[in-house]
């Protein structure tokens, strides 16, 4: 039996949000069995709760947005896959701002800073949503989806498919345990076509961006090093884990096309409805 987990104690850190280029600090503490991840907007007068569901996205340009309680949090993706990664089931986040920091661009900082503070068994059974039947979200192209299947454990697969000789076709794989997600995931970072760096800001989108939290590629090659032959792949699968947490902890396997944050939440929220139809913790459809 698996028991739920929190942090040890608090930790924190500073930066500048990814799209909204606002300074922000964030607080991450321990909470009681059953919280589940709860964001806390502290720079509102009432300090409003936004539950981490896939029942409260509303939106997903370029980030994953919840929204509860008249107030909204934004580009949660990354946070989400290392508490995911780490196995944290319950943990109060607070922000004095909308945007939690970018960081490095990808988790890696996070994830280091839950490992380092260290996490704590809880009285009660972990709720694992283990899938029983395929639940499949398709693009309205048809080119693109996102499926889960049947699986004893919980592991991801993508192809990635970008149209630049540069990138073309990138394939992974991954088992997700804390150590792989350590070495071959977590320090995968978010990417950005040059070109389209003027049409983002102009959109209010990517002004915290620079080259040490964004890989930035334009006709001639890359304008930075890469952390990993094939980051972009990597990191579509680093956002993957976050956006799937919002279901909840799953045992199943992921595979996807393409896929971005719209399909992720989607898929999240078919396997959300369902737990929740049946009692979270219990198997979800039956097997095919």
């Amino acid at each position: 039996m698996q028991r739920q987990r929190t942090l040890r104690n608090e930790i924190s850190c500073v930066g500048v949000g990814l799209h909204s280029g606002k300074e922000v600090r964030l607080v991450m503490k321990p909470a009681d069995i059953d919280s589940g991840i709860i964001f806390l907007r502290m720079d509102l007068p009432t300090r409003p709760k936004i539950h981490a569901t896939a029942a409260n996205v509303t939106a997903t340009l370029r980030a994953t947005t919840l929204e509860e309680n008249g107030a909204r949090v934004f580009t949660v993706e990354h946070l989400m896959s290392a508490l995911n990664a780490c196995g944290v089931d319950n943990c109060e986040i607070e922000l004095d701002a909308e945007e939690p920091p970018v960081l490095n661009g990808n988790s890696i900082d996070f994830f280091k800073m839950i490992q380092r503070v260290g996490l704590v068994e809880q009285d009660k059974e972990r709720k694992i949503i283990r899938v029983e039947k395929i639940y499949r979200v398709d693009g309205e192209e048809g080119e693109r989806f996102i499926m889960a299947l049947p699986y004893d454990g919980f592991r991801v697969s993508f192809v990635s498919v970008n149209p630049h000789p540069l990138i073309g076709i990138q394939y992974a794989d991954f088992e997700i345990t804390p150590e792989v997600y350590a070495k071959e995931i977590a320090s995968a970072r978010t990417i950005a076509y040059e070109k389209e760096v003027n049409a983002l800001h102009s959109m209010g989108l990517g002004l915290g961006g620079n080259l040490e939290n964004v890989i930035v590629y334009n006709d001639e090659g890359w304008l930075n090093k890469l952390n990993y032959p094939d980051e972009l792949v990597r990191h579509k699968i680093l956002d993957v884990i976050g956006d799937m947490r919002l279901a909840g902890f799953l045992s199943c396997h992921i595979v996807a096309a393409a896929s971005g944050h719209a399909l992720n939440t989607q898929l999240a929220k078919k396997i959300y409805q369902g737990a929740r139809g049946m009692g979270e913790g219990k198997r979800v459809g039956k097997r095919f």
